[in-house]
């Protein structure tokens, strides 16, 4: 488990998580219990950039 900030994993682009949850809608992933469970995921992860990218515009 990471222990300071350098160790934590670099986080994706706000354009690289909404492609991802694009595919999912699109190919009907939701359908799924997993595809569910990843678009969860998805959108913890864009709520994420969405603030690191208000961070860099501030």
């Amino acid at each position: 488990m990471p222990s300071s900030p350098a160790e934590l994993p670099r986080a994706r682009s706000l354009s690289a998580v909404n492609e991802e949850i694009r595919g999912l809608l699109e190919s009907g992933g939701l359908v799924s219990t997993e595809g569910r469970c990843r678009y969860e995921e998805l959108l913890v992860e864009w709520a994420a950039a969405v603030r690191g990218d208000m961070a860099e515009a501030a």
